[in-house]
C-alpha cells in the first residue's frame, strides 16, 4: 500500500478562494491526500472539487459526510459526480455524525445510527455500481433509483467508526474505517476491531496538529477543541470505552453548566495525548507513531491561527 500523508481541507485561516496556490503545492511537499469534513463550515464536496482541479495528483476523501443530512440518492449522486470528475482518486467516507449536527442543526431525528450507516452503505454499494435499487431497508426505503452518472471505478466506501460495533462493520462491509480524537496508543485498541471484519482495510485517522507554538498556547487551543468535541455523547462514550477516566471531571463540570470549569479540568496529559503540538519535526514524528500503530492514511487537521502556509510546509514529507 502506498505510503500516504494527508491534510484536511479547506485549510484554516485562509479564504477558500485564496487556497489555490497552496493546495497546488501540496503534492510537491509530499502530501498525497486531501480530506474534507462537514459540520458547520464548508460542505464536504466543494473543497474537494476545487482541489481536484487545482492539484490533479491528489487523492480526495470525505471524512465524513453524514448519512442523515442528505437523502440516500442525493448522497449517491454527489459521490458519483466527484468520482467521475476525478477517476480513481476519490474515496467516500460516511458516518453518523452526531446528535448535535443531525438533530440540533438540521432538525432530523438521530435514530438508530448503526442501522442508518449500515443501510446507507448497502444502498451506496449498489447505486454507485449503476444498479437499479428497489429495496426496503430498516431505516429507509428506495423505489426504483438508478444513478445516471456511474464512475469507473466506483469509489471505495469507508465508515467513520469509534466503538467495536461500527469498527467491525467498517471492516466487514466497508473498505475501511475513519477514526479521530484518539492517541497513537489508542490506535492499537481500535484497529484490531476493523481487521476482525476483514484484512487489508484502510485506516484513515484525522490527527489534530498545532506545530511550532509554545506548549501553553497549544494546550489552550487544544482544550477548547477537546471540550467542544468530547462532551458530545458519541465521543464521550468512545473515551469511556477507551478507559480515559481522567476526563470524568470535565464531563461532570460540563453537565453542570460550568464551561470554564470543564476546560480547566482537562489534564495536560490528555491534551498531549490527543493533540500533536511542539516543534514541527517532533510533530511529524508523532504523526508517524499513528502510522506505526496501524493507521494507513494519516490526515493532519491543522489547528493553527492565521495564514496556514508555514505550518503546511513545516509538516511536509519532502
Amino acid at each position: 500500500m502506498e505510503r500516504r500523508w494527508g491534510i484536511t481541507v479547506p485549510l484554516p485561516g485562509l479564504p477558500l478562494a485564496d487556497q489555490r496556490e497552496l493546495i497546488a503545492e501540496l503534492p510537491d511537499l509530499g502530501y498525497t491526500d486531501v480530506w474534507s469534513a462537514e459540520a458547520n463550515g464548508t460542505d464536504a464536496f466543494t473543497p474537494l472539487a476545487l482541489a481536484s482541479a487545482w492539484a490533479p495528483r491528489l487523492r480526495l476523501g470525505t471524512a465524513i459526510v453524514p448519512v442523515y443530512t442528505r437523502g440516500p440518492a442525493t448522497l449517491a449522486m454527489s459521490a458519483a459526480t466527484l468520482a467521475a470528475a476525478a477517476p480513481g482518486r476519490f474515496v467516500l467516507g460516511i458516518g453518523t455524525s452526531s446528535n448535535v449536527i443531525v438533530e440540533w442543526w438540521n432538525g432530523i431525528p438521530f435514530d438508530e445510527p448503526y442501522k442508518r450507516v449500515r443501510d446507507t452503505l448497502c444502498f451506496l454499494r449498489r447505486a454507485l455500481r449503476g444498479e437499479k435499487v428497489t429495496e426496503k431497508y430498516d431505516t429507509f426505503e428506495i423505489k426504483g433509483f438508478t444513478a445516471a452518472v456511474v464512475a469507473d471505478p466506483a469509489p471505495p466506501l469507508l465508515l467513520a467508526a469509534l466503538r467495536p460495533g461500527m469498527l467491525r462493520l467498517a471492516g466487514r462491509e466497508g473498505d475501511g474505517a475513519i477514526i479521530n480524537w484518539l492517541s497513537p496508543q489508542d490506535v492499537r485498541t481500535v484497529v484490531p476491531h476493523v481487521h476482525g471484519g476483514g484484512q487489508g482495510k484502510e485506516i484513515v485517522a484525522r490527527i489534530f496538529v498545532l506545530p511550532d507554538v509554545d506548549a501553553d498556547t497549544a494546550r489552550g487551543v487544544a482544550r477548547r477543541q477537546i471540550a467542544a468535541y468530547l462532551n458530545v455523547p458519541v465521543y464521550r462514550a468512545f473515551h469511556e470505552w477507551l478507559g480515559r477516566e481522567e476526563l470524568t471531571p470535565m464531563w461532570q463540570a460540563w453537565e453542570s453548566g460550568d464551561r470554564k470549569g470543564a476546560l480547566a479540568a482537562i489534564p495536560d496529559s490528555v491534551v498531549d495525548e490527543l493533540v500533536v503540538h511542539g516543534p514541527a519535526e517532533r510533530c511529524r514524528e508523532r504523526v508517524q507513531e499513528y502510522v506505526d500503530n496501524g493507521v494507513t492514511t494519516p490526515v493532519i487537521a491543522l489547528l493553527t491561527q492565521g495564514d496556514p502556509a508555514a505550518a503546511v510546509r513545516a509538516l511536509s514529507r519532502r
